[in-house]
């Protein structure tokens, strides 16, 4: 029986809002830069290849960390673990804000990435708090609304950075982690009930996640569904300002078509993965994202050159991660529920880490004469092994519904 939940009660488990808000900072700072990119690279003098590691580094960066968040909220406790990277987080924002030069605001850009906490640990403290379907549900219900902060973030930050600048994002981040920071503090009570002895014995429980064919199964749907995103955010700013000729605002208001999508599918998600299963809905959500990638390639082979054509199909991209993400991180944390912090934190890295490649191949991989191509092949590559990381869940879980009737 679930606990009872009361708002600004540290000693109830945190309000739907306060996990809304506190996943919502991560994804605000990952993105609300994306537009600012051009003119940092013009305010500190350096390529833009070399300012996209805000984007990829970042992303490489935070994969680790989240390698590290995840036993020691097992250890220490989901709160605390918690209270202390938002408040890290603030410094950062307050670094970057002021940095003097491209490497300092790198610097700051890295020490950021604690804030990937409020996505890492709301996926296990739901896993505390209900179980596996219910799980699915729950998290579809926090991305949705959580989708609602980054489909605004990019338009918000375009329009400050050509009001105020670059700073602007940092500023807005700093606000909002603030805002979390204290939600945190008045209404989040602790939900492991259950800490490990030690942070070694964390560490040393990572083999049982290795052994787990379905842990490697959910957690590659969720790196390869979110990989075609990834790829988007590291080739998107390009295809904006050099082929499409959009201003950095215009960047953030197509960039919300994408979140559209993102929060029409956690609704579905949340709506139906009990009913239909979260393996099928992880396979779902897949097929839609790797639908609108063919479309956007027969659109731009028809010779379309509007923002639509771009931004119009990455709706899709959106729909089918909302559609698949919380059924890919349910079962991430539902291998081993004894092990939740530590497996959101390793699927997590899995699934960022893959994505900080894929951003950096996105970028690469485009020029003045490639054309939106190379990302979009790279995208819909990513949906269709995602789509096949699904169908091998579906196949494990049958062996092993197979085997469960033999031993009968």
């Amino acid at each position: 029986m679930p606990e009872k939940i009361r708002f600004l009660d540290r000693k109830t488990p945190p309000h739907i809002a306060t996990l809304v808000i506190i996943t919502a900072a991560g994804a605000l700072n990952m993105n609300v830069v994306l537009p600012s990119l051009p003119g940092i690279a013009e305010y500190f003098s350096v390529s833009y290849s070399y300012v996209q590691l805000l984007i990829s580094a970042y992303l490489a960066a935070t994969a680790v960390m989240q390698l590290l968040i995840g036993p020691l909220s097992d250890r220490y406790g989901r709160r605390l673990v918690m209270l202390i990277s938002l408040a890290v987080f603030l410094a950062a924002s307050i670094l970057c804000i002021f940095a003097p030069n491209f490497e300092t605001l790198l610097a700051g850009r890295m020490i950021q990435t604690v804030v990937v906490s409020g996505i890492a640990l709301s996926r296990a403290v739901v896993r505390d708090m209900v179980g596996m379907e219910d799980a699915a549900s729950l998290i579809g219900y926090i991305s949705m609304g959580m989708a609602v902060v980054p489909m605004f973030g990019p338009l918000i930050g375009g329009v400050l950075d050509e009001i105020f600048g670059w700073q602007a994002a940092f500023f807005v981040t700093m606000m909002f982690g603030a805002l979390a920071l204290l939600l945190v503090f008045f209404d989040m009570g602790e939900t492991n009930k259950e800490p490990s002895r030690s942070i070694g014995d964390q560490f040393k429980a990572y083999p049982e996640l290795f052994r787990s064919r379905r842990f490697w199964g959910y957690a590659l749907s969720a790196a390869f569904t979110s990989g075609a995103f990834f790829a988007f955010l590291g080739g998107a700013p390009y295809i904006s300002i050099n082929m499409l000729g959009l201003s950095p605002s215009e960047l953030g208001a197509y960039f919300a078509l994408t979140a559209i999508g993102y929060m029409l599918g956690n609704y579905f998600s949340g709506r139906y993965s009990k009913r239909i299963g979260i393996n099928r809905m992880m396979l779902l959500g897949n097929v839609v994202a790797g639908t609108g990638m063919i479309m956007a390639l027969i659109t731009f082979a028809a010779g379309a050159t509007h923002p639509l054509a771009f931004f119009g199909f990455m709706g899709f991209v959106g729909l089918g991660n909302g559609i698949s993400l919380p059924n890919a991180n349910a079962g991430v944390v539902s291998v081993r529920p004894h092990l939740a912090g530590s497996a959101s934190g390793l699927g997590g890295a899995l699934m960022i880490g893959g994505g900080a490649a894929l951003s950096v191949l996105s970028g690469a991989a485009l020029g003045p004469e490639t054309g939106p191509y190379p990302l979009l092949c790279i995208m819909l590559a990513s949906s269709i092994l995602g789509a096949c990381a699904a169908l091998y869940v579906m196949r494990v879980a049958k062996q092993a519904s197979r085997e469960l009737g033999e031993t009968a």
